[in-house]
């Protein structure tokens, strides 16, 4: 009776919206999952085994590290959530076919546990994990999470991987459009070098970028699935291609060419809907969303790397405390008394 008494007098301490919803944490990623599938198997179609591999050690990497962690901080193992999963699936996504293990697993580990088991775990964690796993490797080891490979096919992937620019790095390089039609011409990843064939082939996605960045038309595929199951909400995705869109007209770019080369769709359909690391409230996921398009297309512009969705995201990451004390959202209704007139 005594023990009822004082675990009834217990004082439990979480982070808010105080509010349950009785979907799992397990569904909502076995979702995540799902939607990544086609990505993930395209990816190792056109890159092969590198890919195959790189996916295969970052998230058993994550698992192990996550678990590890909190084992030796005696907490409960919570890998059957699929929360470690995913980091180490969307790590793998957003590295080159060609990084090395040793730097996938490294960059895994630093995900799950600096990037998120140091800021209290699931729930508690600023930014997003797999994109300051992505960070710490760039910053760390710069050239190689720079080189790029050529889709070679799973059967030659066996052989040595040709390497090759992304459709951004012979932008940043040239300035013209045009060039990197000419490339993929010559490369024989498009029909053609007019610009038609080229936004085509960009569309499908066989080309050198990330593992699984590159197919626009499998990312929209798993988006379509995430919004039909509401696991994810429209509008940080939508408003960051928007404020994209509208910058790059500004700037003189071609909205199309930036919306459907790098990891701009991908970053906003899979990145930036994270639960924790996005702001709440509806208006809070429109600036966020829209402040996340602006900056990658300012660093695309004036940065020295050709891509900037990671930064840009994980920017906006850092202000999503602030837009949720700007823009609060009520939970819950208190009833009016009977007879107020207000």
């Amino acid at each position: 009776m005594a023990q009822i008494e004082s675990l009834s007098q217990e004082l439990f301490l979480s982070s808010s919206p105080h509010i349950a919803s009785k979907v799992p944490a397990k569904a909502l990623m076995c979702n995540v999952l799902i939607a990544l599938a086609p990505v993930t198997v395209f990816g190792v179609v056109i890159f092969g085994l590198p890919a195959l591999l790189n996916i295969v050690v970052s998230i058993v990497s994550a698992v192990v590290g996550e678990s590890l962690f909190r084992c030796i901080t005696k907490q409960d193992v919570r890998a059957k959530d699929l929360s470690a999963v995913v980091t180490g699936l969307l790590l793998a996504l957003v590295l080159p076919p060609t990084t090395p293990l040793w730097m996938t697993a490294l960059g895994a580990v630093f995900a799950v546990v600096v990037a998120k088991e140091f800021f209290g775990g699931l729930g508690a964690n600023v930014f997003n994990p797999a994109l300051i796993g992505r960070a710490f490797l760039l910053m760390s080891f710069p050239a190689a999470i720079t080189s790029w490979a050529r889709p070679t096919g799973f059967a030659h992937s066996f052989t040595d991987a040709v390497t090759g620019p992304t459709p951004l790095g012979i932008f940043k390089l040239t300035g013209s459009i045009a060039e990197v039609g000419k490339d993929f011409a010559a490369n024989g990843l498009a029909a053609s070098a007019d610009y038609g064939a080229l936004l085509q082939a960009l569309f499908i996605g066989k080309h050198g970028g990330c593992i699984g960045e590159s197919s626009i038309l499998l990312i929209l595929i798993g988006c379509i699935f995430l919004l039909i199951t509401k696991t994810i909400d429209w509008r940080a995705p939508v408003s960051m291609v928007v404020g994209a869109c509208i910058l790059s007209l500004v700037l003189g770019l071609d909205p199309l060419f930036s919306l459907l080369s790098g990891g701009l769709i991908f970053g906003a359909v899979f990145m930036a809907t994270d639960y924790v690391s996005a702001p709440l409230t509806p208006t809070g996921k429109l600036i966020f969303g829209c402040g996340a398009g602006i900056i990658a297309v300012l660093i695309r512009k004036f940065g020295a790397y050709p891509e900037g969705v990671s930064y840009g995201i994980l920017i906006m990451n850092a202000a999503t405390p602030f837009l949720n004390r700007l823009l609060p959202k009520k939970y819950g209704t208190v009833a009016k008394p009977k007879g107020a007139t207000k």
